[in-house]
């Protein structure tokens, strides 16, 4: 017969700190992404830890993943803050480098697909609309960030060109950008410039997946820019 203190210590061992600090990491990413937490604000390690019920321990590695996909900053004597917010320049440099590179990594993955990447690529496309579980708005905009990031970043695997994917992915690109505008017209506009590159792959025209790359690229942009207006 196991004592209380026992079974206690059992019932503990059994949420692993991978899963706490999993979901610490989820709460932290979508006040980020939600702006909840203000670009360039300090993120003090106890005062998070309370505020999450936890230790400090998962929610430092949180913020080490975090600071890895460039959504927090980490300074001597300082600690973790959010990441600045893209600049306008920034923006715009940003948009021109995807113009060129982009475009060019989805004509490759056309020439690249078989139907096996095809039905993953519209298995991250369907998980994007429609999600797992109903969320809040803020736990769907975040979600879809992370998604959205993956779909494109799943392009570029197909592509086969790995200069060009781990330039893109390092830059973390649609994580940063998403954090400009917290609003639903982002998700359904994007998702419905997906469709259109999906379609384009389903009929296997370089020429038109290309097209349809860019146009997203540069319905994107114009969505975004509002944001500096």
């Amino acid at each position: 017969m196991k004592t209380a203190a026992e079974q206690g210590n059992r019932g503990a061992a059994l949420v692993r700190p991978a899963s706490v600090e999993e979901g610490v990491y989820d709460s932290i990413y979508e006040r980020l992404m939600s702006l909840d937490i203000a670009p360039g604000a300090r993120i003090p390690i106890d005062v998070m830890a309370r505020e999450l019920n936890v230790s400090q321990t998962p929610v430092r590695g949180a913020l080490a993943r975090l600071e890895r996909e460039g959504l927090v900053h980490k300074a001597h004597l300082i600690g973790y803050s959010a990441a600045p917010q893209l600049d306008r320049k920034q923006f715009e440099d940003l948009f021109h480098f995807r113009l060129l590179i982009e475009p060019e990594g989805a004509r490759l993955a056309a020439l690249n697909m078989t139907p096996e990447a095809f039905a993953h690529l519209e298995e991250i496309a369907a998980d994007m609309a429609d999600g797992d579980e109903p969320v809040d708005r803020t736990s769907r905009y975040s979600r879809f960030a992370r998604i959205d990031a993956h779909f494109h970043d799943e392009i570029l695997r197909i592509a086969d060109n790995e200069v060009i994917r781990s330039t893109l992915f390092n830059q973390h690109i649609h994580l940063h950008l998403f954090r400009l505008m917290f609003h639903s017209r982002v998700t359904q506009e994007a998702l419905e410039e997906h469709n259109e590159l999906l379609a384009a792959f389903r009929v296997g025209d370089p020429a038109a997946v290309e097209a349809a790359m860019r146009e997203h690229i540069l319905r994107s942009r114009d969505r975004l820019m509002q944001a500096f207006e």
